[in-house]
């Protein structure tokens, strides 16, 4: 009897996310399912680890019957925790999210569903990153788990280079069709509105706006998605600029 694949499920958005229990629900269709995620929100967590207190994965209630543990880092150390000696087998597959909110574009780089999906590549196995349009905490993820199943069960049967991972952002509502896309060229414009707290002492609170510097381009995830399109971007680890090395190559020392 062939053994079913080992799916570990997890997310950034911590444990008690409606998305990270919508997924679940998913994934027991593909396979074994195992979860791990941090016990609070980790947005914004990126590819960050910890490294100055002691990590800890602690079993807790079952998430549709499926094995559950919450752990006190990252995303990104959840998933290291579950290829080093937390199971019993090392994962087959992992997959993060379903996020509250899109990860497309640059935010990529800064969003800890795909640190997630991104750590899970460098183990060598194939892994993606979820999200929906969405950041109501009580979103409505029926039609985006169908999304999930489609893109999944793509993944199964033809696999993933190694070392790449996919980013998926899913429209709200009903979307038109799965595009396959790159990522935006764009920045988060920040903005730091100055604020003084009870005790009289200044800080400073984070905000902004997104600046896209192609818009319309209609190859781009955040075009797909503003058409209501899935964006999936194959996501590469190698973060070499090959155009700009081969100038680099010209310079004389």
């Amino acid at each position: 009897m062939t053994e079913k694949p080992l799916i570990l499920v997890t997310n950034d958005d911590g444990i008690h996310a409606k998305g990270l229990r919508e997924l679940v629900e998913v994934m027991q269709f593909f396979g074994e399912v195992v979860v791990i995620s941090s016990e609070v929100s980790m947005s914004g967590k990126g590819c960050g680890i910890t490294v100055d207190q002691p990590l800890r994965a602690i079993p807790v209630e079952k998430i549709h019957s499926v094995p559950t543990w919450k752990c006190n880092g990252t995303p990104v150390d959840s998933v290291k925790l579950s290829f080093n000696n937390l199971f019993e087998r090392t994962p087959d597959y992992v997959v993060s999210g379903i996020n509250h909110g899109a990860n497309s574009s640059i935010s990529v780089i800064y969003s800890g569903t795909m640190g997630a999906a991104i750590e899970g590549s460098l183990h060598g196995v194939p892994s993606l990153g979820f999200s929906l349009d969405d950041f109501s905490s009580d979103a409505d993820f029926s039609k985006a788990k169908i999304i999930v199943a489609k893109v999944f069960q793509s993944v199964l049967d033809n696999g993933l280079p190694p070392f790449t991972c996919l980013n998926v952002n899913i429209p709200r509502g009903k979307p038109k069709g799965i595009k396959m896309c790159r990522q935006t060229h764009g920045k988060w414009v920040e903005e730091f509105e100055k604020r003084t707290d009870p005790h009289g002492r200044e800080y400073h609170w984070l905000s902004g706006y997104f600046k896209n510097f192609e818009e319309g381009s209609p190859e781009t995830d955040i075009d797909a998605l503003q058409n209501n399109f899935v964006a999936v971007v194959p996501v590469s680890l190698d973060m070499t600029c090959y155009k700009t090395l081969e100038e680099l190559k010209k310079w004389t020392f």
